[in-house]
């Protein structure tokens, strides 16, 4: 069983800090697993809203919920968006004897209900697949090829994790999606999805994927923007300042997880892999996932100009701008566009990163770090002089 402490300790302090706490993303993620380190499945705080038996215990649920001490954990909420209200009333409670752990595959009405019926009550952690830092350093090749899913990444075989990855698509195309209220036909969304993973990397146009899908372009957004709340997608917005230059003000999108970014592309094993194009776009995302894990900024943005100009990653972490190139390249060089973003965007530091094993500075602000390191430096801990 793979350890995940950094998650561990994440939904520990938040439980400490908050009345609520909720996890939510993407089925398969391994939101059960992870709330089994709180509380067993089978206890009688532990509610599973796929389990009939569970759905049966709270036809009462104030009497049941409201009965039970110390933390309560409850999966699936979205099964059961009624218990939001109920949720309010139980976490205002004076002196108060439970908490709550709610958990939830990620959609547009669950985090509506979340912020309408708790505001101020509760604290929300995105979760994912498995990081590199749990799976370890030596499995970077499977980990990017095969994404982050438990069963992807843990299968017998590249072909196995192909098979499993192509049956949760349509499983999430045709039950997942409905079950969420997105009353979208399960072909048409297969085909946007897959016209995102082509885009992988590249400021979004709505206008090609509308064209082709005989749809508006309105629609596609709204398409796009289901499949972000989903956490499937990432939308990355542009950073705007007024630097006397034309910017980009499109967003660009990235497929989360680069399993299914492949699975999307239709590549099938590593040789494939090794020669298609969008091997280095799915380095970029793949890389751009992992600092999202592990530096959680207060926002993040991507940067370019209509001259070419441009930075990968745009973090802001407690005032400061940390910046991000992703290069697959054996040994990265400073390049104009990095001297620009660090000039014009006033970056404290530039980190650049790359599949390398070593670590070196190319200036005063801009220093090369392998992605074997990550777990090792804290990339927003730097003082603002660039010393560790």
């Amino acid at each position: 069983m793979i350890k995940r402490p950094r998650l561990i300790e994440q939904v520990r302090k938040a439980l400490r800090r908050s009345r609520v706490v909720a996890l939510l993303g993407p089925r398969q993620c391994g939101k059960t697993t992870l709330a089994r380190e709180f509380l067993s499945v089978g206890q009688k705080n532990y509610f599973d809203l796929e389990d009939t038996d569970d759905l049966l215990r709270l036809e009462d649920p104030k009497s049941e919920l409201a009965s039970l001490r110390g933390l309560i954990v409850i999966d699936e909420i979205q099964r059961k968006p009624d218990l939001f209200p109920l949720l309010r009333v139980l976490s205002d409670r004076k002196p108060l004897p439970s908490k709550f752990l709610i958990l939830g595959s990620a959609s547009p009405a669950l985090l509506r209900q979340c912020s309408e019926s708790l505001a101020g009550r509760i604290e929300t952690i995105s979760m994912s697949g498995f990081s590199l830092e749990e799976v370890a350093n030596r499995k970077l090749g499977d980990h990017w090829f095969r994404g982050g899913f438990p069963h992807s990444f843990l299968a017998a075989s590249n072909e196995s994790s192909f098979a499993w990855r192509k049956q949760f698509v349509q499983t999430f195309l045709e039950r997942d999606v409905p079950q969420m209220g997105l009353n979208i036909p399960a072909p048409i969304f297969r085909r946007f999805w897959a016209m995102l993973a082509h885009s992988h990397g590249q400021i979004w146009n709505a206008a090609d994927p509308a064209a082709s899908l005989g749809v508006s372009q309105p629609t596609v957004r709204k398409y796009l923007d289901y499949l972000d709340h989903l956490l499937m997608v990432r939308q990355l917005q542009p950073w705007h300042e007024n630097l006397g230059k034309r910017q980009v003000k499109a967003p660009k999108i990235y497929v989360r997880d680069t399993g299914l970014l492949h699975l999307l592309l239709g590549i099938r094993n590593k040789k494939e892999f090794q020669n298609h194009p969008k091997r280095g776009m799915s380095w970029e995302g793949y890389v751009i996932e992992e600092l999202f894990k592990r530096a959680q900024p207060d926002d993040a943005y991507f940067w370019a100009t209509h001259n070419r100009a441009e930075l990968d990653l745009l973090f802001l972490k407690n005032g400061r701008k940390i910046g991000f190139e992703i290069k697959l390249s054996d040994r990265p060089g400073l390049t104009p566009s990095m001297r620009i973003a660090v000039r014009d965007l006033k970056l404290e530091r530039l980190f650049v990163i790359y599949p390398g094993k070593n670590n070196y500075g190319l200036d005063k602000r801009t220093e090369v770090v392998s992605i074997f390191d990550l777990e090792k430096i804290n990339l927003l801990e730097h003082s603002r002089h660039g010393k560790r």
